[in-house]
């Protein structure tokens, strides 16, 4: 069997498409959990937030969102795919609003009051910062690259983090 792959606008370009698309995987990630704590309310909740903050980790650092578009967190320091670690502390901006769901009525305006800036602010950080990073991934010490499945035996790249050279 033949596999095709699309070829994936490449975070280095500094293409506002790439920044787009990580916006959208992260947006996939997001639904995933609220449609978790719609079904399974109020548990769902809970469910919710654990899957927000480990989902980072899965699959050699693809959520289910990046791994539909391409992307992939790794470790700056290293260069490895984010740990579980990495990703409950890069997700916790995201993940903790899901918590006050648990809470009927009040616990809506609460997510709303906290989810929102916070959503604005990681899309700032995204749009303004040439290393793409988000708030998570400055508390985290990761990083996104465009996963190329046809490059293995290469290094996954390196990058940038606010005008310093990572060495890998």
């Amino acid at each position: 069997m033949t596999r095709y792959y699309v070829k994936k606008p490449d975070l280095q370009l500094g293409n506002r498409s790439a920044r787009l698309m990580r916006v959208a995987a992260k947006s996939i990630d997001i639904a995933i959990a609220l449609m978790m704590t719609l079904l399974f309310y109020p548990f769902g909740a809970i469910l919710g937030a654990a899957f927000l903050s480990i989902i980072d980790a899965a699959n050699q650092g693809e959520s289910v969102g990046k791994k539909i578009l391409g992307f992939a967190v790794l470790n700056i320091e290293d260069q490895t795919p984010c740990s579980i670690k990495a990703s409950v502390i890069r997700n916790l901006p995201i993940s903790i609003p899901f918590l006050f769901l648990v809470i009927p009525f009040w616990g809506f305006i609460i997510f709303l009051i906290l989810f929102l800036p916070i959503s604005l602010l990681e899309c700032y950080f995204i749009f303004r910062l040439d290393s793409y990073h988000r708030l998570g991934d400055v508390l985290a010490d990761t990083t996104v690259i465009a996963d190329d499945p046809t490059a293995k035996g290469k290094s996954k790249g390196t990058g940038e983090w606010f005008g310093q050279d990572v060495v890998p």
